[in-house]
């Protein structure tokens, strides 16, 4: 497999290992950035970007980075509670009425932050095009009742979590929030990185494909199960409802609407320079970054199934569990995304990372792709 791009040679076996996963045929596309104290030491990629496999993947082809997303819309939110337009221990119903009805006026935005609000899905079913409408989630999301009572635990919110935290940024900022996040990360960062992408761009981005075959670990069979028999199930429901969340990640209208949780269009480069920016303090001080990256909950995930450990916005590393560790030191903290992606910062080692993907794997938390390339980092320093 020819590897594209720029490394540093004391890390030419990590760019070995980033060839290898090529020797499995179904592997298509991906790219791999390490900044290492804010300097690129690592910016390769490889493979095809379209779905016939005709088309090779290019410097600056982009994809659907999925929940690699929420860690910027956490931070657009951080920024406003430095600012003191958002306090993250206030009623949400301060900013946003409605959002009181159903007993959630006790609900804060630090509780939707690190998904221990217990809406992570709506129990109505919607339409498959409800999805493209804000104005329709968001007041679904107002009437909702929430799934468990407040204090009883958590559960990880895979797509509401961009309504409600987009609908906060939206009512104090006046704008949406993926022109938030260009506005106060991707430009001052200057990231190629887009919530909310226009259509020019579109010839970028590559095709996401699922990949055949693998089953994943214990915890997606886990999921998998209760997906295809309990249609009712909270699981079930925070992933399907409305039907097309699933379906959407090649469509133009998914790609142009501001979806933070789940819909950023970015490459490697645009999360390794998003946690370079959270280490060198560009983005959030001290004190706001250590409130973001400190544990609010770990333990049973009531979505997932699995054990999930969260700061604010962000997935703490569970160094102890395979399926929940990123492969570096046991202080990072950054996001996986759906299939395969993943953006994480290692601030023992004061390392940002980024992997990109557009081969779908079936795993819940980490992928053993990036997981296998962090850990060939960590040898390589």
């Amino acid at each position: 497999m020819q590897i594209q791009g720029y490394f540093d040679l004391r890390f030419e076996p990590l760019k070995d290992a980033f060839a290898s996963l090529f020797d499995d045929p179904q592997e298509r596309g991906a790219a791999l950035c390490v900044q290492i104290s804010g300097e690129t030491v690592v910016d390769i990629w490889a493979g095809v970007m379209d779905k016939d496999g005709q088309q090779a993947w290019h410097g600056d082809t982009i994809l659907n980075l999925f929940s690699c997303t929420k860690p910027f819309a956490a931070v657009v939110a951080l920024q406003l509670v430095g600012e003191g337009k958002l306090d993250l221990d206030a009623p949400v119903a301060r900013y946003w009425p409605e959002f009181a009805a159903a007993g959630k006026e006790r609900i804060s935005l630090r509780h939707l932050l690190c998904h221990r609000a217990g809406l992570p899905a709506l129990h109505q079913m919607l339409p498959a095009e409800a999805l493209y409408d804000w104005q329709t989630m968001t007041a679904a999301l107002a009437a909702e009742a929430p799934w468990w009572a407040l204090g009883e635990g958590h559960g990880y919110a895979p797509i509401t979590y961009g309504w409600l935290i987009g609908e906060l940024i939206r009512r104090v900022e006046g704008r949406g929030p993926g022109e938030s996040i260009a506005a106060r990360i991707a430009k001052p960062l200057g990231l190629d990185l887009h919530v909310g992408l226009a259509d020019d761009e579109f010839h970028r981005v590559a095709h996401i494909a699922r990949g055949k075959g693998n089953l994943g670990d214990a915890a997606a069979q886990r999921l998998l199960r209760v997906m295809m028999s309990e249609p009712g199930a909270l699981s079930t429901r925070a992933f399907t409802n409305p039907p097309s969340i699933m379906t959407s990640t090649n469509k133009p209208e998914w790609r142009r609407m501001q979806q933070p949780a789940a819909n950023g269009h970015g490459n490697a480069r645009s999360l390794a320079g998003f946690y370079a920016g959270l280490l060198d303090g560009s983005l959030l001080d001290g004190e706001l970054l250590g409130e973001m990256t400190r544990e609010h909950c770990v333990g049973e995930d009531r979505t997932l199934l699995t054990s999930t450990r969260f700061g604010l916005g962000c997935m703490l590393d569970q160094a102890q569990l395979g399926n929940a560790t990123y492969g570096m030191g046991p202080r990072a903290f950054g996001h996986p995304g759906a299939g395969g992606s993943s953006g994480f910062a290692d601030p023992e080692r004061d390392v940002a990372f980024g992997f990109v993907t557009n081969n779908l794997g079936p795993f819940v938390l980490m992928d053993p792709r990036a997981q296998k390339l962090a850990r060939e980092l960590a040898q390589c320093l």
